[in-house]
């Protein structure tokens, strides 16, 4: 099971690359394209709007197993190991409840938009709970990771920097 959840984080980390390199080839042609008097790429900025946070989302759950998110290791390193550790279960436990809170909402708003039919209507046309199903998944992976790490399987010890 391990194995496959390393697996699922990184290949949502893999797409996130991927999204920003095509997001940035895109907006490259764009520019060109203008530049050189073709016109321009319309649905490109309203793309790379959707791109950004999904890129995000997406990477977010395997910065955090690989421990590469952000984290104040000089207060974590100050205090006694033992409080350090306390505050390290504390703020993992907060995580845990914060992407759990985001995941009900996130479900709840997909679903409401999906009966509701509710459609983007811009450059490009799609059904608007597309936008939140990256949401309610990604902190359900960020959720499923926060547990590991207070499990004691997640992350390294405090204050060993990033891991493979």
């Amino acid at each position: 099971m391990d194995r496959v959840y390393r697996r699922t984080l990184e290949g949502a980390a893999a797409a996130a690359a991927l999204i920003l390199g095509a997001m940035a080839v895109a907006v490259t042609a764009d520019v060109l394209a203008r530049n050189v008097g073709l016109g321009t790429l319309p649905w490109v900025l309203e793309v790379s709007e959707y791109c950004l946070p999904l890129a995000t989302f997406l990477a977010a759950p395997w910065l955090l197993m690989r421990n590469e998110h952000v984290r104040l290791d000089v207060l974590l390193r100050a205090l006694p190991a033992g409080r350090a550790r306390a505050l390290d279960a504390l703020a993992n436990l907060v995580g845990l409840a914060i992407c759990l809170v985001l995941v009900v909402y996130g479900v709840r708003t997909v679903l409401d938009s999906a009966r509701q039919g509710s459609m983007v209507l811009k450059s490009v046309v799609f059904p608007e709970w597309w936008l939140f199903v990256p949401v309610a998944a990604c902190f359900g992976l960020l959720a499923i990771e926060f547990v590991r790490r207070l499990a004691g399987r997640g992350a390294p010890a405090v204050g060993a920097g990033p891991h493979v």
